[in-house]
């Protein structure tokens, strides 16, 4: 595994690194048409399709339902192919359904089916994408370098996504709602092209797993994951909160606009201090978990971060503005520097032959929640208002940070270190 000289790394680091240097500007530049893409889609449906509030929560909830039914299996999957072209088809896939937009948008025949269907497939390209991202940044980099990767590339996806909220809707106001995703379709071709130029290919794995079906594979990650106490509250806690805050997004764009009256240019420009709150929490994550440990800094920002939450439904037009600004600015702070530290651990904690069925499992559920979270905040809001739905969701993701309020986490300044054993099946099948 290739690693930064003393020397580079004073210099600047993992980006001294090529094949690092690759991935990170490829996930900058996908990052930048991404976040153009969350802000450009939902500006979609409701300025130029004039869709309903349950069918704008829907379009969130397409993008996660494929976690739901092939979030399991695809970790399976990415533990069986070579990571590096994985994420390149995954690329490739994702450059043909948001060029789709515009192209059906010119002839006349975009509907919001089309893109719940967008959304769906890309979701579940993602999922495939992301798991063997995660997987594919111990290959790069050493163990000791895993949080500086992480911190590195949350960083700079954290920069690109104050440029692309803030980009979306004034592209959407240049060059059309449906246009403007051209953008994000053409940050998938450079991440491709990034990834190609890549030299480093996923070891060989210590076992042929060919030679095992799909289903045991899967046993064997929720196996390992449930066998570990610690990691079953770090698998419970991600999915309660992106039920609450995922639904709190959903629905925020329509907050903004319908509730908070602001135009579409504003929108994004407000939407953009999410990016700068992630910058934040990027840049302070290694210096917190030195000084106070790992276990004990996750713990302060998802105290913080929950707390921060409760203030964005006091957002309105005019000087309360500024506690959308804050409240956002503090929950993407604390969510990044809370990732940052658990995925760090987690790649270094999981067997490598087991990694992408690990991140796989604890994501399902993570992200498997989100949907569930967008259709439970379409129909609160369509049954007690926007406002209301957005105090009940952000009031349940303060509290889920109480689902880490363990012994073990209390106790120790630091998470485990080194790396777990996999739980191996008895005889009566038990782990």
């Amino acid at each position: 595994m290739p690693g930064a000289t003393d020397a580079q790394r004073r210099l600047g680091g993992l980006l001294r690194e090529r094949n690092f240097r690759l991935l990170w500007t490829g996930e900058t530049v996908s990052g930048l048409g991404t976040s153009m893409a969350v802000v450009g889609v939902p500006l979609l449906a409701v300025s130029a399709l004039h869709a309903g509030t349950f069918a704008v929560a829907a379009l969130t909830a397409a993008a996660y339902l494929p976690w739901l039914v092939i979030g399991l299996p695809a970790g399976a999957w990415v533990d069986r192919l070579p990571l590096r072209r994985l994420m390149i088809t995954c690329d490739l896939i994702s450059v043909v359904l948001f060029a789709s937009v515009p192209l059906a948008a010119w002839a006349g025949v975009l509907g919001v089916g089309q893109l719940l269907v967008v959304e769906v497939l890309a979701g579940a390209a993602g999922i495939f994408f992301g798991a063997a991202y995660q997987a594919y940044l111990p290959v790069l980099v050493r163990t000791q370098d895993l949080m500086e990767g992480n911190a590195k590339l949350q960083g700079s996806g954290s920069v690109a996504s104050i440029g692309g909220s803030a980009l979306a809707g004034l592209a959407a106001e240049a060059v059309g709602y449906a246009s403007a995703l051209l953008f994000n379709a053409a940050s998938f071709v450079v991440s491709a092209v990034c990834l190609l130029a890549i030299g480093a290919e996923s070891p060989a794995r210590s076992r042929d797993i060919r030679h095992t079906t799909i289903r045991a594979d899967i046993a064997e990650g929720l196996r390992f994951v449930w066998g570990d106490r610690l990691l079953v509250r770090l698998t419970i806690f991600p999915a309660v909160a992106n039920l609450a805050y995922s639904g709190s997004l959903s629905i925020m764009v329509l907050f903004l606009v319908r509730v908070a009256h602001f135009g579409s240019a504003v929108v994004g420009l407000l939407i953009s201090v999410e990016g700068a709150g992630s910058l934040i929490g990027a840049l302070t994550a290694r210096r917190l978990a030195r000084a106070l440990g790992t276990a004990r800094a996750c713990l302060l920002n998802v105290a913080v971060g929950g707390l921060g939450g409760l203030l964005i439904p006091l957002t309105a037009a005019g000087p309360r503005v500024v506690f959308y600004l804050v409240g956002t600015g503090i929950v993407s702070a604390t969510i990044v520097g809370a990732n940052i530290i658990m995925i760090s651990f987690r790649q270094a904690y999981c067997p490598p032959a087991m990694l992408g069925r690990f991140v796989a499992t604890q994501r399902f559920l993570a992200f498997g929640a989100a949907p569930v979270g967008a259709l439970l905040a379409g129909a609160l809001a369509t049954a007690l208002a926007i406002r209301p739905a957005l105090w009940i969701l952000l009031t349940v993701f303060a509290l889920s940070g109480s689902l880490l309020l363990t012994r073990p986490m209390l106790a120790s300044r630091d998470l485990p270190g080194g790396q777990a054993e996999p739980v191996v099946e008895t005889a009566t099948g038990a782990g």
